[in-house]
């Protein structure tokens, strides 16, 4: 079976003013279609990992064959990461968070200030383009920043929530103000969502 590209769980207008319907549709329709595509592509040549989930794939990167491994984790990553993207963000959502996330965010970095500033720092700082994410590891709850494509999950994380920093979630909007962008996400963090994320990683 193909991966198919995930439908929008709202409208494309429905995050407005804070990510606009145009960069929306750019990019769920043309760029997380092509990482979807290409990374289906990538597995035609190597059709015993299609029976895998795509983030089995992405964890063990060293079982698959050298000659798709960089199309499957630049593509794979693009698929996986985009998925989740989507659902961890929601009209009328925002605010601080609720539910166990909340208790553990305090736990670990303080409180929520301290939490979102160390976020928006590690999209800020990210070289290029990236992702800033909240992952679970071994040690708990971390922050950290990837490279283009790459998933916490090739480094045996956990992700429980990003924010997708390439040029194309924001440029529209924000041209170059990077920062202003990390900002404004966080009306429409979907936290309800995230609280499934991060129950269903503790179980």
């Amino acid at each position: 079976m193909a991966f198919e590209l995930p439908a929008l769980p709202y409208a494309y207008e429905a995050l407005e003013p804070y990510v606009d319907a145009q960069t929306m549709h750019l990019h769920h329709d043309k760029h997380h279609q092509a990482y979807t595509d290409n990374f289906n592509a990538a597995l035609d040549k190597a059709p015993e990992l299609k029976s895998k989930s795509a983030e089995d794939i992405l964890r063990d990167l060293a079982s698959v064959p050298d000659a798709i491994r960089g199309a499957v984790r630049n593509n794979g990553g693009g698929y996986v990461n985009h998925a989740m993207f989507w659902t961890i963000m929601a009209p009328n959502a925002g605010g601080p968070p609720t539910g166990a996330i909340a208790d553990a965010i305090s736990n670990t970095f303080g409180n929520f200030t301290q939490f979102q500033e160390k976020f928006n720092d590690a999209g800020v700082k990210q070289f290029g383009s990236g992702w800033a994410w909240l992952a679970l590891g071994p040690g708990g709850l971390q922050i950290l920043s990837t490279p283009n494509q790459d998933s916490p999950l090739s480094q045996g994380l956990h992700p429980i929530m990003a924010n997708d920093v390439w040029e194309h979630a924001y440029y529209l909007k924000y041209q170059n103000r990077r920062a202003e962008y990390l900002k404004a996400w966080w009306n429409v963090v979907n936290w309800n969502e995230i609280n499934k994320r991060y129950a269903a990683v503790k179980k």
